[in-house]
């Protein structure tokens, strides 16, 4: 899959197409509001909830968008298969890791995200308030059904039938049940071991570390999981840059599975 986060040193930062995807979950307008106070020149918005998750739908909180959704979501931000995209949000942050998974299944080649996020990046190049609108698209989309984890296939892990690691990227008491704050149900999917997401930041940054590869071994088929699909993206996109290749990502996560199937309490090692 190759170099999934780049810092602004290593980004050839002339002629790409900037997709700003800052985020708060608990204040829903604030990363539309600090992309329009500034962001890089020429940068789209792109929203977790409007366009990267299907909120019309039951499958969890964040549910996976239909490739229909995502594709006119593309298209009308006027994306080509060409372009060399670069993503950012308010850098250790799980938003610019979810736009890039949706992009990456979708099929773009060229997607790599800002490591440091909108700080590194401003420090870099001077930011605007002024904003584009590019003209729609067409895309012949080529998906990469291979990245996504449906319900039922994360059910035929659990029930023995598939053979996988599934790892849920939730704080360690939530994963345990010992705490559900957002959830009607406390646990974890049955069998999943545990690594918080949050340990991966480091400095402004996420990156690997020695925990993470110990907790799971490149050679292993890998579905990640979280509450709702949004901080699990930052524990694949750090595995895919650490070069695992056989990752998925649970879309809907524990807020979806728990919407048909039992939940574990404790801890797999």
């Amino acid at each position: 899959m190759g170099k999934v986060f780049k810092s602004v040193d290593e980004i050839q930062l002339d002629g790409v197409r900037f997709i700003d995807a800052r985020y708060d979950l608990q204040d829903k307008e604030a990363g539309k509001k600090a992309f329009e106070e500034g962001h890089a020149t020429g940068a789209i918005y792109i929203d977790l909830e409007q366009q990267l998750s299907d909120m019309d739908i039951k499958d969890g909180r964040h549910p996976m968008p239909s490739k229909e959704k995502l594709a006119s979501v593309f298209q009308e931000l006027g994306l080509r298969y060409e372009d060399q995209i670069v993503v950012y949000d308010q850098g250790a942050a799980p938003f610019a890791p979810r736009a890039w998974w949706m992009l990456t299944y979708a099929g773009f080649p060229n997607v790599v995200i800002v490591n440091g996020g909108a700080p590194a990046l401003e420090a870099k190049i001077p930011f605007t308030k002024d904003i584009i609108k590019y003209p729609p698209t067409i895309i012949e989309f080529d998906w990469k059904d291979e990245l996504y984890a449906p319900r039922q296939a994360v059910k035929a892990i659990v029930d023995g039938e598939g053979k996988a690691t599934l790892l849920d990227a939730r704080a360690a008491a939530r994963y345990r049940g010992e705490v559900e704050p957002l959830d009607k149900v406390a646990g974890h999917i049955p069998t999943a071991k545990n690594f918080d997401w949050e340990q991966l930041k480091s400095n402004g940054q996420l990156k690997a570390n020695d925990a993470l590869r110990q907790k799971v071994s490149p050679d292993e088929q890998v579905v990640v999981y979280c509450g709702s699909g949004v901080t699990a993206s930052p524990l694949y996109a750090v595995l895919a840059d650490e070069g695992y290749d056989n990752i998925q990502l649970y879309v809907g996560s524990f807020s979806d599975w728990i919407t048909e199937y039992d939940v574990e309490k404790g801890t797999n090692e």
